[in-house]
Formats: C-alpha cells, sequence, structure tokens
C-alpha cells in the first residue's frame, strides 16, 4: 500500500528501553559463519588463539635450537687442570653448568643444586676459568606443564568448533525451540499512518489500540480494555504488512515480528516450542506489539490435514490458543496478525478473547487509488499530459501493489526510449502490459488468421459498445498478447460494488459476440472462442446454482463451501442430486443460448459496423474506444443502445475478453 502526501506527525520519545531479550535479535548480534555471534561465538576464537600461543611458548622454550653434549660433573673436575676448558656458566638454582671449550664448542654438566661447592670454585679460579652465574628460567616445570596441558587444550578446541559447525549446519539443533522474532526496541519504523493513502476507516480502527499502547490510563478509566489480538484481512497487495508497520512506527512500544511458517519444522514439538518461546519473550518486553504475517500457515483449521490431531501443525495451532487466552496471563501484549485467508482459520482462533477484531482492508477505491498513485509518482518527473484521476478510473480492480508496479513498468518504458519524463502513452503502456500481458512480436500470423481474429475481435467490441449495461470499451488490438492472439479490453465508469442482471446478461452477450461474429462472417467457428466459453459458462452456471437467477430453479442456491482439506481439489463434493445438477445444466444452457442469440441479432443488425470496425483492425491494428466509436457512428450503428430501462450499475472489476 503506498503513501500519501500527509505530513509525518511528530516523533514520540522512545521508551525506556526494556532489558534485551536474549531471543531478539538485532543487527550487531547476528550469528556469524562460525555457529555463533557475541561472547558464544567468540569462546571459540579465545580457546584457539590460547593453544596456539601455547604451542609457540612450548617450540621457544622447550625445544632446543640445537642438541648439546652433556657429560658429569666429576669428569668437568678432571678436566679443569688440563686446560680443556676456558668458562662456565652456572644456573643457580637448579645447577645447571654450561661448559665452553677453547674451540668454541659447548657442553652441560648437571652440577651440585645451588651451584658448586667452594672447593671447586676455587680450582676454578686457579685455573683461569672464567666464571658467569645466571638465575634459574625455571623451563622445566613449565614445559612439562605445556607438554601435558597443550593436547587437552587442543582437543577441547577441536570438539568445541566442530560442534559449532555441525549446529550451524544442522539450523541449530540446540536452537529448534527458539522463536526466529525479530525484536524492534526502541527502533522507530520509516512508516507512520500519514504515510498511508485512503483507509481513514482502518486507520481509526487500528489508532485504538495504538493509543492504548500511549495512555493505558485514558481508556482505564470507563473500565476499557485493550484487544487481545487484531486480524488484518485483504486480498494480496492491500497493504495489511505495511500497516504493521506503520503501527510499529506509531505506538511507541517494542514491536516483535514473526511469519506463520517459521514456527513449524520437519521434528515434532518444535512449533509449539517456538510459540512458546516467542511468548516468553513478549511477557518480558510487555507492553509491546507481537505481529504474525501470514498466519493462515499456522492457523488452519484443526481436523482438515493428514495427521489428526498428532499433526505438528496442529499442535503448533494449540500452543497459540493457549498461549492468547489460556492460564498464563497476557495483559499489555497486543497480538496483531495478517491474512488473506480467513476463511481456513479455526473457529477457535477468530473467538472473541483472541482475535477480537478482524480489520478488513479492501481493494482501493477510484478516490484512494488517485491517491496512492500520486503518492508512487511523487518522486517521478510527469509529463504535462498526465492526468492521474483518469488513471485511477482506467485501474479498477487493482491493489496498491499492483499500482506501484504499474507505476514502475511507465518509468522502465520511459526509461527505454530515452525520456527525461514519464508521459501519459507510458503509464497506458504500462497499463496494458500489466492487464493484457506482453506483446509476441515474434508470433507471424496468416492473413486468413488475421482476418478471423479482426472479426472475432470486432464482434466483441461492436456489442460492447451497443449494448447499454456492458462496460464500455478502452481498447482493441489484434496483435498477439500475452497467451491471446487478440484482445478487447473494457473498463467501467465508475466503481461497482453489485452486479444486477442486466450488467450481467449483457456481459454474456459480449463475450459470446467474438464465436457469434465468426458464425456471421465465416459460418463456421474457430478455436479462439475457447477462453470466451470457459468465462461465460462460469459465469452463466453460477447465476443459476448461486445467484437464484433462474425462474426454474427458484429460491435456493448450492455451493459446496465445507472445511479445507488436502484433498478438496482432487474429491469434489456437492449438495445436491442428480436431478438438480441437470436442472442446474440445462438451466445454464438456456441462458447461454440466449445470450448467443442476443449477439447474433445485434451484430446482424450492425453488420456495417461491425464490418468496418474488422477492416479498420485489420489495418491499424490496435484501436481505441474513441476510435471504435466513431466508427461506428459513421457507419449508422449509432450510439450506445438502450434496450430497456437502466438499472444501477453497481459491479466492479475490468473485463479482457481474448481470442
Amino acid at each position: 500500500m503506498p503513501r500519501s502526501d500527509q505530513r509525518r506527525p511528530p516523533p514520540l520519545p522512545p521508551p525506556p528501553a526494556p532489558p534485551r531479550s536474549p531471543q531478539g535479535s538485532s543487527p550487531g548480534s547476528s550469528p556469524d559463519a562460525w555457529g555463533g555471534g557475541g561472547w558464544r561465538g567468540a569462546r571459540i576464537w579465545i580457546v584457539v588463539v590460547l593453544a596456539a600461543l601455547a604451542m609457540l611458548v612450548l617450540m621457544w622454550t622447550v625445544s632446543p635450537p640445537e642438541p648439546a653434549e652433556e657429560i658429569t660433573y666429576s669428569t668437568l673436575r678432571e678436566q679443569v687442570p688440563t686446560g680443556e676448558i676456558e668458562a662456565v656458566e652456572i644456573q643457580i638454582g637448579s645447577g645447571r653448568i654450561e661448559v665452553q671449550r677453547p674451540d668454541g664448542t659447548t657442553f652441560t654438566v648437571q652440577g651440585p643444586a645451588g651451584g658448586p661447592p667452594e672447593a671447586d670454585v676455587a680450582l676454578f679460579d686457579e685455573h683461569g676459568i672464567r666464571r658467569d652465574y645466571v638465575a634459574d628460567d625455571g623451563t622445566g616445570w613449565l614445559g612439562t606443564l605445556l607438554v601435558m596441558m597443550l593436547p587437552v587444550t587442543l582437543l577441547v578446541a577441536a570438539l568445541v568448533f566442530l560442534s559449532r559447525r555441525t549446529e550451524q549446519r544442522l539450523g541449530g539443533m540446540s536452537t529448534f525451540g527458539r522463536s526466529k522474532a525479530r525484536v524492534r526496541v526502541g527502533q522507530r519504523s520509516d512508516v507512520a499512518f500519514a504515510d498511508i493513502a485512503g483507509y481513514e476507516g482502518v486507520k481509526e480502527e487500528i489508532g485504538e489500540v495504538v493509543g492504548f499502547l500511549r495512555d493505558r490510563g485514558e481508556f482505564g478509566r470507563v473500565g476499557a480494555r485493550i484487544p487481545k489480538g487484531l486480524l488484518l484481512v485483504g486480498p494480496p497487495g492491500t497493504g495489511k504488512t505495511l500497516f504493521a508497520r506503520a503501527i510499529a512506527g506509531e505506538a511507541g512500544v517494542p514491536f516483535i515480528s514473526i511469519t506463520g511458517s517459521e514456527f513449524l519444522e520437519m521434528f515434532v514439538g518444535v512449533g509449539a516450542a517456538r510459540v512458546r518461546d516467542l511468548f516468553e519473550t513478549a511477557r518480558r518486553q510487555r507492553p509491546c506489539i507481537v505481529f504474525v504475517d501470514e498466519i493462515d500457515a499456522i492457523g488452519r483449521k484443526r481436523g482438515a490435514g493428514v495427521g489428526g490431531g498428532h499433526d505438528e501443525r496442529e499442535q503448533a495451532l494449540n500452543q497459540l490458543l493457549a498461549e492468547l487466552d489460556g492460564f498464563e496471563p497476557t495483559e499489555g501484549i497486543v497480538v496483531l496478525a495478517a491474512t488473506n485467508r480467513p476463511d481456513i482459520l479455526d473457529p477457535a482462533l477468530l473467538r472473541a478473547g483472541r482475535f477480537d477484531r478482524q480489520i478488513v482492508i479492501p481493494l482501493p477505491t477510484q478516490d484512494e487509488r488517485a491517491a496512492i498513485l500520486g503518492v508512487h509518482c511523487r518522486d517521478k518527473p510527469l509529463g504535462d499530459d498526465v492526468d492521474l484521476e483518469l488513471l485511477a478510473r482506467g485501474t479498477p480492480g487493482m491493489s496498491g501493489a499492483e499500482l506501484a508496479n504499474l507505476v514502475n513498468e511507465a518509468a522502465l518504458t520511459a526509461a527505454r526510449r530515452r525520456a527525461d519524463r514519464i508521459s501519459a502513452a507510458d503509464l497506458d503502456a504500462a497499463r496494458d502490459r500489466v492487464l493484457m500481458g506482453i506483446r509476441r512480436t515474434s508470433l507471424a500470423l496468416s492473413d486468413d488468421e488475421r482476418q478471423v481474429i479482426a472479426h472475432h475481435e470486432a464482434g466483441h467490441a461492436v456489442l460492447a459498445h451497443l449494448l447499454p449495461h456492458a462496460d464500455p470499451v478502452h481498447k482493441v488490438t489484434i496483435l498477439p498478447t500475452g497467451m491471446a492472439l487478440g484482445v478487447t479490453h473494457q473498463l467501467p465508469v465508475r466503481d461497482r460494488f453489485l452486479q444486477q442482471r442486466p450488467q450481467l446478461d449483457d456481459a454474456l452477450a459480449v463475450r459470446l459476440g467474438g464465436r457469434a461474429a465468426e458464425l456471421l462472417v465465416f459460418g463456421v467457428t474457430s478455436s479462439g472462442a475457447q477462453d470466451d466459453l470457459l468465462s461465460a459458462t462460469a459465469l452463466a452456471r453460477t447465476m443459476v446454482r448461486e445467484w437464484g437467477m433462474s425462474d426454474a430453479i427458484g429460491h435456493m442456491a448450492w455451493g459446496s463451501r465445507g472445511a479445507v482439506f488436502l484433498g478438496e481439489d482432487l474429491v469434489h463434493t456437492r449438495d445436491y442430486s442428480d436431478e438438480t445438477a441437470r436442472l442446474i445444466d440445462t438451466e445454464t444452457s438456456r441462458i447461454l443460448e440466449e445470450q448467443a442469440r442476443r449477439a447474433r441479432t445485434v451484430l446482424d443488425q450492425h453488420r456495417d459496423a461491425f464490418a468496418a470496425v474488422a477492416a479498420a483492425l485489420i489495418e491499424r491494428e490496435t484501436l481505441s474506444g474513441d476510435e471504435i466509436e466513431v466508427i461506428v457512428e459513421r457507419t449508422g450503428g449509432g450510439p450506445r443502445l438502450v434496450l430497456e430501462q437502466p438499472t444501477p450499475m453497481m459491479t466492479g472489476g475490468r473485463t479482457c475478453e481474448t481470442v
């Protein structure tokens, strides 16, 4: 959902940061590649560094640079008078003596502890032997200690390193039960309510919860209790997650976010453990908001799967139900969830006391689409011919995400033609690309095929122009686009939210107009009417079976709307008999035949206009709705027919008739 041009309200002072949850993550505490973050990850490196230092010390102190000759102390005394000794270096503590000969060679002698006796010292002095005394370096016990500790240290370091690496590769065996929720504390979101265009009712509904979190005393004076849960429901792309981000920016309290699929793993019990861990984190952070995106991944109806009550997803759902409204208090915790499939959620999840409110975020209206387009075009240069109000009228049924994509496609189109501004033609081309698909320039059609396609699309276009309750024609093309060989694009004049029988009859006649045109001109039909027949049959069957628009059926409706389970698409069930099914088929066929005859009658009465539109399509390949209107009126077709008293047109959506 896009943002509006309204001014952002002044930021609220951030609340005091509560103690940081170990389950919460932040940019500075994410696990590194070695399987840990912070102190837990640093311990591995500390052990490795200590082991390396110990090895260096051992190599320096224990291992001598080269082996030296060693003799006994008595032999040393015998060699003193012979002149074979030049100097001695005595270690006072250990009595170790290093002896140097006149030729420069050295050898060692283990003398008495504490040094040679006085008589031996006098002997050294008598023969002029130089004596040096040094302190004992104590490397004996240190070297022994290092030799004993080094293998143990290296073994412990290797075991810790391998366990952390294995834990990381398996996804963290010891962290399976921890939730993967992201905690924002003291961080304001980049989205506020003022940044969202339209949806004033939704903002007011959610604003009450934000106000309670800001000032609980104001509501508490009259005994009001904050809703425990809010469920955001709406079609894809309408901005449910964007509203959650806005709540995080407005409330000024810790915001914990997670998706429904992150609860589930292949191991039994992990989902329930993660639910417990999530709410333990929330209780330490309260008051706070917990946002569960795509809650249908965990909240699907129980008993609808294969595993029954022992299914891992159902165990996680049971734990979620207990946490939302169970024995443990959850005051100060607001659970916000979003889904586009509320029909498959478990009833126990939707009851009062768990999700007290369901807030519907529908597709935007025409005025809201104009505001949305203005937001997305705010930072883009637009040409003088761009009319966002007109573009909003031509995009019925589009969500905010689709409008954002449309504006981006227009910008890409302008960039491809190296323009400095986005023109109305770029926006129109982007809309056609989004609605009808990419044009297939490599597909070459024969002249006969072009004739059939042109008359087929001319039948759609002329009927859409002449029938009083049909949506006006926006554009017709016989260029292969998307999966279709030709496209007739209709747009309603305004947003409509209710379908009545006259509009449905005209819609069926327009869809069957291509096949009727082929029969009038060529006497045979082609395979190009496949999509028309499928959509017309589905619409007619819905009219008979669900909307009660058949006198033979009466005021009854049938439709299979049971619980959603794994094999629903494989085994279709129905709640009516074979006789009723035969009657539904008969009524569906009758409605289709009536509208097919009606389409052939109208085209036969305006054959000149129909032929002129087909000829123009063959010549120019693409015609706008205004051009078709000029051609039809010039050939005597006249303006749109008024076959009966018009009724209020309140159906919404866009229609594309394809070959």
